[in-house]
């Protein structure tokens, strides 16, 4: 039997655990890929060893699949769906699957007409301990069900710090259309149709120029005889991702996040014993999930981490179906997907969600003398927001051309340009006297970094210098200096070293970037300042910043190094404030400035102002570099050797040391030669930086 040849639509973050799962599904064979940027789609195609084309049309006339997975937004699925149903594909799409039940109907319909199969990406219910709970269910051990609870609980970081372009946030509808497919197709799977009683949306959060988005949505429902309750919370909250089934003989927890399901079931024992029976029983059950688990990524390497599995799961079931020519599993059947979306259609109109907010007309076309480019990032949304405040209209270049300046239509421009294209970059520099480049990519290789990062950063210089731009602002990081001798001090004469191989590759790639950068300032004139931001904190910023410490989940963090070090925080307004003065200074050229605050708290004070401020005390633990350092050292090889990863680095150990920030920074510099003045009050920092920058999102 011929393996079904899959191509994906979408080369997108969400395509890369199809991509991985399919290679791991019998009887398929991953072969296209298709996205309307071409570099995205080469880029992915590279990776993969794949086919790379930039419009679905060339993909069908190639004959070069039997069937796609589509993971582009959700407001294309509907149309992509149509389009590769007529051409007799077989289609996957992920959730949701359409924007409406009426949508989804006709892609139904359609599906049926031709003899194709038309799966639904509810990819939860591929889990392995959900098969198992559906059998708890199915054979009646739980016994009679009473109730269900279905929970949600996961911060999403986009609410509160961007990007602010994606689709999930451009109508206060969209976060339950995005997110309500995982916990409302378990309960249809488990008891049957479900039946909206009461739907209720909360702890609104203000998104720059979009009006408000609920943080929390809760549903009260009935599925036959069951009561279900649905709660989606996305404040910043430990993740809690679960299905909760209680029945006259026994309760069930799933943590889908995890893959873990456990047992609650009465004991015969007299009334001594009873309570230690039962706690020992659900303790057995923790301890039986937790080996499972282990068992698991140990001999895959994490490749079969539980959201893969999910995926794994899923595709078996499509896959299967297609290739025998039976009926579609009902888990991921388009009659689930349209009563799903039914479901939550009856919740948004039972909500009493935000109406849009009243914005400003727009009445003339703005005069860009200033581009920003990541404008819709945290830096880039209040730098954007500076530049205007000072009189001076923005292009916003963005990967589309929504963006978080809708109350801004005659100050700001947003368009969408390939970083890629050089000649793209310079039609849109024409005319503009700054260019303001604060994009950044995370790689995997350094291959991937020279093109993404490096290849990009010198694509806009070429782009400036051919526009005639008078100032090109770079954003590198001082991640990029040895930051791991407590004795010294750091300024900009502090030089980077000849040898960052050993480093890791973010702050690699930024240090190569400025050292390309300078030298066409030497040799051709190119008009560039570096900057070089601290530990920018403020509204809008994240809680689980990176560069303090690693986070397992909201609520905990292990510091790198003991935390009682002075860390280089600067806040938000600063950065911009420098950023600023670099793009109009005449001294600033062929510069670089390290825009860090002044000294003023260690990551624990951080931590325990947030705990003073906020009434939030975090799990914080001390991070042993040399340990950190031994453990990488011990992966190095299973990347390299077990993984295939050719192009893993081993990180020294002064780079593990460097982002603890042992090294202090001085910033007169920016100071005498831009005027820059950084907030020296510690009141005002904490006030701005964590009092008022919503960390919490409550």
């Amino acid at each position: 039997m011929s393996e079904t040849r899959i191509g994906i639509i979408g080369a997108g973050y969400i395509a890369t655990w199809h991509a991985d799962a399919l290679r791991a599904t019998p009887g398929v064979a991953l072969t296209a890929v298709c996205d309307v940027s071409e570099t995205a789609a080469r880029g992915f195609a590279e990776g993969y060893g794949l086919a790379a084309y930039s419009s679905v049309e060339a993909l069908i006339e190639a004959k070069a699949v039997d069937a796609v997975h589509i993971t582009t937004p959700p407001h294309l699925h509907a149309p992509l769906a149509e389009q590769c149903l007529e051409a007799g594909l077989h289609c996957l799409v992920e959730k949701p699957v359409a924007e409406s039940s009426a949508q989804m109907r006709a892609m139904a319909e359609q599906a049926a007409a031709k003899g194709l199969v038309l799966a639904a990406g509810h990819n939860f219910l591929g889990l392995p301990s959900y098969d198992r709970l559906k059998a708890l269910v199915t054979r009646g051990q739980l016994g009679k069900i009473a109730t269900a609870e279905v929970h949600w609980h996961l911060p999403l970081a986009p609410l509160r710090s961007g990007p602010y372009g994606l689709w999930l946030l451009r109508e206060p509808r969209n976060l339950l259309l995005e997110l309500g497919p995982h916990l409302v197709a378990f309960a249809h799977d488990l008891f049957g149709p479900v039946e909206v009683i009461s739907a209720e949306a909360s702890h609104p959060v203000a998104l720059p120029g979009m009006g408000t988005r609920p943080q929390v949505m809760r549903i009260m429902a009935r599925a036959g005889d069951v009561d279900v309750s649905f709660v989606l919370s996305t404040v910043e909250v430990i993740d809690d991702r679960s299905v909760v089934v209680r029945g006259s003989t026994g309760l069930a927890r799933l943590d889908y996040a995890n893959d873990v399901l456990v047992t609650r079931f009465d004991n015969t024992a007299d009334i001594v014993a009873n309570p230690l029976l039962s706690q020992l029983a659900q303790g057995a059950g923790h301890w039986r999930e937790g080996m499972r688990n282990l068992g698991t990524q140990l001999t895959s390497l994490n490749k079969e981490n539980p959201y893969g599995l999910s995926f794994r799961g899923t595709f078996r079931c499509v896959y299967d179906a297609i290739a025998n020519g039976s009926p579609l599993d009902a888990r991921f059947a388009p009659d689930a997907a349209v009563s799903v979306m039914e479901t939550l259609e009856h919740a948004l109109d039972a909500m009493d969600l935000p109406n849009p907010p009243a914005l400003p007309a727009k009445v003339r076309d703005p005069k860009p003398k200033a581009v920003v480019i990541g404008g819709t990032g945290f830096i880039g949304r209040h730098l954007t927001r500076g530049l205007v405040a000072q009189g001076q209209d923005v292009r916003v270049l963005s990967r589309g051309r929504h963006g978080p300046f809708a109350d801004l239509p005659n100050e700001v421009e947003t368009m969408g340009v390939s970083l890629h294209d050089r000649d793209g970059l310079a039609r849109a520099f024409e005319g503009v006297e700054v260019v303001y480049n604060l994009a950044k990519s995370l790689d995997d290789t350094w291959e991937d970094a020279l093109r993404n990062d490096v290849g990009v950063a010198v694509n806009v210089a070429e782009a400036c210098l051919a526009a005639g731009a008078s100032r090109l602002v770079y954003t590198g990081t001082i991640a990029s200096y040895d930051m791991s001798n407590p004795a010294g001090v750091i300024t900009e004469d502090t030089s980077f070293g000849e040898d960052l191989s050993t480093r890791n590759l973010y702050a690699r790639s930024k240090a190569e970037c400025e050292r390309r950068l300078m030298a066409m300032h030497r040799e051709r004139n190119l008009p560039v300042t570096i900057a070089r931001p601290g530990i920018v904190i403020g509204p809008g910023g994240p809680l689980q910043h990176w560069g303090i410490g690693r986070w397992h989940g909201a609520g905990a963090v292990k510091l790198w190094g003991g935390g009682d070090n002075v860390l280089p925080f600067v806040l938000i307004e600063d950065v911009v404030d420098g950023l600023i003065a670099m793009g109009a200074h005449h001294d600033a050229v062929g510069e670089s400035f390290n825009l860090v605050g002044d000294p003023m708290m260690t990551a624990r004070q951080y931590f325990n102002a947030i705990h003073r401020e906020m009434g939030a005390e975090l799990r914080v633990r001390s991070g042993n570099l040399h340990a950190l350092w031994l453990m990488d050292a011990i992966k190095y090889p299973l990347k390299r050797y077990g993984l295939g990863r050719k192009q893993a680095v081993r990180a020294s150990l002064k780079d593990w040391k460097s982002r603890a920030h042992l090294t202090p920074f001085d910033n007169a510099k920016p100071k005498r030669v831009l005027g820059w003045q950084p907030e020296s009050s510690k009141a005002a920092v904490v006030r701005r930086g964590i009092v008022e920058a919503g960390l919490f999102g409550l």
